[in-house]
């Protein structure tokens, strides 16, 4: 017999969203399936469903139970989709049936059919958002730590395509940044023109092409004018290129690296991984600013004694493993007081460190194990991969940030949606001057 419907949750309460299907969302059914046949294209929208399910409704911490979808049609890059979810009444154990359905805007259905969760106590509902913006823990954590700050003057580095001065706007009407526009002037007022942007009352200092761009931008920073760097339309390597060099004055004594602030649904707390973007292969001093770096971080974002995770494959010291040396190393490190401000543990396995059950298995007595604030990866590919297996498919949010030099710099990709680039603004706002 099933239990009573969870408090909040009457049946007939809906919640719906509209989303446009990106090219990333399409990439995984047909690896996971192993077919490109266009027929399996709608297994897409499970994937799309599931992620409402998780971060809007019934909210972060919701647990699936069950899902039984029937699928009809296909699905494009560039499709417009209706989500909808409509409370059917209570389920076993507690739990919540859900009436789910994806449609094409105003036509065929893509995905029917009914879903059991377990939501989470104290579960935001239906708060509704313009696309794209949608209400998130991660965001609603910093936008309210951000809150009362004045905006940070920002240099934006060749802001030459509509998503990267979409980012740009929104982050300067939430009151982050104060941008400065670094570009070809004729550019960015015809991008901003043809995407419906505003952009008269921001400073724009011209320049005739894209390293001219990253140079200028880091030379306001040097000159005090930018407290903050943001990344465009250009390539990370221009603009890393113009703020790595000694003479550009923007160079402390820490190696830069970059972090990764990521809210996976299934977890707890939210995560930041390092360095998935800067560093190829750190050595041990390297990964020892690594940590500080992302301690730094954590501070900044409300994390006051932040649990380090050095992951490698496995929890045991081995010499035939140097990351695991690394691990103990940095370790010691810690003991010792040349790293401050956290927990560190390790070597851990990726399992221990997210998991107390796996850590329980494996016996492992932690302060850290299961419970991680921040993981140090062994190298840029491993970051990379799990930061990207995190986003396409766990459905986490994720927003960045490269520090160690004199200013924060935000390293914004063509592929983030404005919930990451206002998250990523929010943690330069964090990160400036401090």
């Amino acid at each position: 017999m099933d239990s009573p419907a969870p408090t909040g949750f009457p049946p007939g309460l809906r919640h719906a969203l509209t989303h446009r299907v990106t090219a990333a969302e399409l990439a995984p059914v047909a690896a996971l399936i192993g077919s490109a046949d266009p027929a399996l294209t709608s297994r897409a929208a499970a994937t799309l469903m599931t992620r409402l399910l998780v971060s809007r409704f019934p909210g972060p911490g919701t647990r699936l139970l069950r899902e039984d979808f029937r699928y009809a049609g296909q699905l494009a890059e560039g499709d417009v989709l209706e989500l909808a979810v409509e409370v059917a009444g209570p389920a076993a154990a507690g739990g919540l049936a859900l009436r789910c359905t994806v449609r094409h805007a105003g036509g065929a259905a893509v995905l029917e059919g009914l879903a059991e969760v377990m939501p989470p106590p104290n579960a935001p509902l239906g708060v509704e958002t313009p696309f794209g913006v949608q209400p998130r823990r991660m965001l609603t954590a910093l936008l309210d730590r951000c809150r009362g700050l004045p905006p940070v003057p920002a240099a934006i580095a060749h802001p030459c395509d509509a998503s990267s001065l979409e980012g740009v706007v929104l982050a300067a009407r939430h009151g982050l940044i104060a941008p400065i526009l670094v570009g070809p002037e004729a550019r960015i007022r015809g991008t901003a023109e043809a995407a419906g942007l505003d952009i008269s009352g921001f400073e724009l200092v011209p320049t005739p092409h894209s390293h001219a761009s990253a140079e200028v931008a880091v030379a306001l920073t040097g000159q005090g004018r930018a407290a903050a760097l943001v990344k465009g339309s250009l390539h990370t390597d221009e603009l890393l290129a113009a703020a790595l060099p000694r003479e550009a004055g923007l160079r402390t004594e820490r190696r830069v690296s970059h972090a990764f602030v990521m809210d996976a649904p299934l977890y707890p707390r939210l995560l930041i991984i390092t360095d998935a973007a800067i560093n190829i292969a750190p050595d041990l001093e390297a990964k020892a600013d690594i940590v500080r770096n992302a301690i730094r971080l954590a501070a900044a974002i409300g994390i006051e004694l932040p649990r380090v995770a050095l992951l490698s494959a496995v929890e045991t010291v081995t010499p035939r493993m140097a990351s695991t040396l690394d691990a103990a190393a940095l370790c010691k490190m810690a003991d010792r007081g040349q790293i401050m401000g956290g927990i560190l543990d390790g070597p851990l396995a990726f399992d221990n460190a997210v998991s107390e059950a796996a850590a329980q298995a494996k016996g492992i007595v932690s302060a850290v194990a299961g419970r991680a604030d921040i993981l140090v990866v062994p190298d840029i590919e491993s970051g990379n991969m799990l930061a990207k297996q995190l986003a396409y498919l766990g459905g986490a949010e994720g927003a960045g940030v490269a520090l160690g030099l004199r200013v924060p710099m935000a390293l914004t990709s063509r592929s983030d949606d404005a919930t990451s680039r206002l998250a990523s603004a929010a943690l330069l706002r964090l990160t400036a001057g401090g």
